[in-house]
């Protein structure tokens, strides 16, 4: 079905990771190093993320390098609907004649009519929307599969992904096993992992940040026992239980400062320099010859202003809610 790859003379930007997996860099707004797909090259192919609208004639060209015929993938899965994610699906489902559309069943409806999706991305995003994401394009809806708390994707040979609902970073949110390797595709839910650095920081963007599913998640991630961790932002870690630790203590310290700076009635400006002057400042500098300008873009996307509106939105959630609690004496 497909063709045998010289490992060896792969571009750059296609990274093989063993067992027919392949890291694809799908060059977010140009930029190297900010949101990998991986490409499961087995039986039935399957494609793990797709970036952005702007990502798939990156990916389209890898996986012809990769030695698929379009008509060869399987199956297309993203972890949640962020566009950063998923905002090539429309155009990866085009390329892809015969490809399935997997996605959480909170996700699909926006995948098949991207509208209400596009407009929310609008307001948040503004100028920059159309430079970072492009516009996401209408899936066909028989070819997208909804699943719900746990899934399954074939990939042949007794091979499957299993997918396991993980919200907190977001409503639709899930992580995938293969049941093959062990590794867990882990999208935002441990947050944004930098390999030049080691470092891992939290993605808790609004509207859908909360803090006790993200922490559920994490448990469930760690009972899971991966042997690799999958990161969409970026590359593969093996450092399982160490990762999911720091992930969980990073989240509690970014949470913990930006209450910290709600407490005393800080705005958001205040609550971000407090996280770049208590938490941001620890981490390690990026080495001299690395990318500035995709550092930065990873900044927009999971940086302190993205990160602390999202807590801080939780938190004003969890006041009100706390409110209504006090004031109903049946609650």
């Amino acid at each position: 079905m497909h063709d045998d790859v010289d490992t060896g003379r792969l571009p750059e930007g296609i990274t093989p990771l063993g067992d027919d997996i392949f890291a694809i860099d799908t060059m977010l707004a140009g930029y190297a190093g900010v949101v990998s797909s991986y490409l499961v090259r087995s039986e039935r192919p399957c494609l793990v993320e797709v970036g952005t609208a702007g990502s798939a004639p990156v990916l389209h060209e890898a996986v012809t390098r990769l030695g698929l015929a379009p008509e060869d993938l399987a199956t297309i899965v993203v972890t949640h609907i962020h566009l950063d994610h998923a905002g090539g699906t429309g155009d990866m489902a085009a390329l892809f004649p015969n490809a399935e559309i997997v996605v959480h069943e909170r996700g699909a409806r926006h995948l098949a009519d991207p509208s209400r999706l596009m407009s929310s991305a609008a307001m948040v995003w503004g100028d920059r929307l159309d430079v970072l994401f492009g516009r996401m394009s209408p899936t066909e809806a028989a070819r997208i599969r909804s699943v719900a708390e746990t899934g399954e994707i074939d990939l042949g040979a007794d091979r499957k992904l299993v997918s396991h609902y993980a919200p907190g970073h977001a409503k639709h949110h899930m992580g995938l096993v293969d049941t093959l390797t062990g590794d867990l595709y882990v999208g935002d839910a441990l947050g944004v992992y930098n390999p030049l650095t080691g470092d891992v920081r939290p993605a808790t963007p609004p509207p859908d940040f909360d803090l006790d599913a993200c922490l559920r998640t994490l448990r469930l991630f760690g009972d899971i026992d991966a042997q690799r961790l999958m990161f969409s932002h970026f590359g593969a870690v093996d450092t399982v239980a160490e990762t999911i630790d720091r992930a969980e203590s990073e989240l509690r310290l970014w949470v913990e400062t930006v209450r910290e700076s709600h407490g005393t009635q800080g705005d958001l400006d205040h609550a971000v320099a407090m996280v770049r002057d208590k938490v941001v400042s620890r981490y390690k500098p990026l080495p001299e010859d690395a990318s500035q300008d995709a550092a930065a873009v990873l900044d927009i996307l999971a940086g302190p202003e993205a990160n602390v509106s999202g807590i801080m939105h939780w938190l004003d959630r969890l006041a009100q809610e706390q409110a209504a609690a006090a004031g109903d004496p049946r609650k």
